[in-house]
């Protein structure tokens, strides 16, 4: 555990504890009875290897319980065995996984290839992690909500679709996606598709926060000095306070505990509006 926590085991265990309080007063999103999405998750997308383990560990270790991946991102293994070796209880963490559009016609073998890699019985949430091509979105959809049925995943999901792909899905099979992760950041906030989203009662998840955002923007840093805070801290609040769930990833321990503080702090309505116009 040691190469986990900073010089001092003393100070290291001061913050562990002040960040695993502070992951319990995350908001969370209820996607079903009982299944409960934390508001601010881990991402993994582009960590694999020796990182994905070291990553995943460290972000258990500062408070996260909230962890997404993926079958394409190739990290499920060593996701898993950072968290049975973490020590966290496995009912604690939420995991997310996404299927991939050429798999479509196989979700059995991918959701089982998931959990065997992942070392868990089911998924809290499966997404389909893009559009598959013409006329397949349907079937998959149906077969997501028959593997959901047979308890292999807790909660379905969609990634990258929009609202009248999402309508498709519910006149086909009568269910909603309960959560539609999309890119999303200043420079791609869009009130009406957010609109749609909340008619729908589908839960928005944003991934690539910062993408496109001028970090060095003058307005920006006045409002990151004015909380002593980021910059990117700044945009995180910002989509938290859109009630947009965030997963910022990264492989820095510093960085993943101010990810995780973001609730810290609120911005104002004038702030709020000063984000958006980037």
């Amino acid at each position: 555990m040691g190469k986990f926590f900073g010089k001092s085991d003393m100070i290291a265990r001061y913050r562990l504890r002040q960040y695993w309080a502070m992951a319990h007063e995350i908001p969370t999103a209820e996607l079903a009875p009982g299944v409960q999405l934390p508001t601010i998750g881990f991402g993994t997308w582009q960590i694999t290897g020796a990182s994905a383990y070291e990553s995943t560990r460290t972000a258990l270790d500062v408070g996260y319980r909230h962890i997404d991946t993926a079958t394409m991102y190739g990290n499920e293994e060593e996701i898993g065995r950072a968290l049975r070796d973490s020590g966290v209880d496995r009912s604690e963490v939420f995991i997310t996984t996404k299927l991939p559009p050429s798999q479509a016609g196989r979700e059995r073998q991918t959701i089982e290839a998931s959990l065997k890699a992942l070392g868990v019985d089911a998924v809290d949430l499966w997404l389909i992690h893009w559009p598959p091509s013409r006329g397949k979105s349907v079937p998959v959809w149906a077969a997501f909500q028959q593997l959901r049925d047979a308890g292999l995943t807790r909660t379905i999901g969609v990634s990258n679709y929009d609202a009248a792909l999402i309508d498709e899905l519910v006149k086909e099979t009568g269910e909603t996606p309960v959560v539609n992760q999309v890119s999303w950041s200043p420079g791609e906030h869009d009130e009406r598709f957010l609109a749609d989203m909340r008619d729908r009662r589908v839960v928005v998840e944003g991934y690539s926060s910062l993408k496109n955002t001028p970090l060095d923007d003058p307005r920006l840093v006045a409002i990151a000095e004015a909380h002593g805070v980021t910059v990117p801290q700044v945009v995180l609040r910002w989509q938290l306070h859109h009630d947009i769930v965030i997963i910022p990833k990264s492989t820095h321990r510093d960085r993943m505990e101010q990810n995780l503080s973001v609730l810290s702090f609120s911005l104002t309505a004038e702030e709020l509006a000063t984000v958006g116009s980037l």
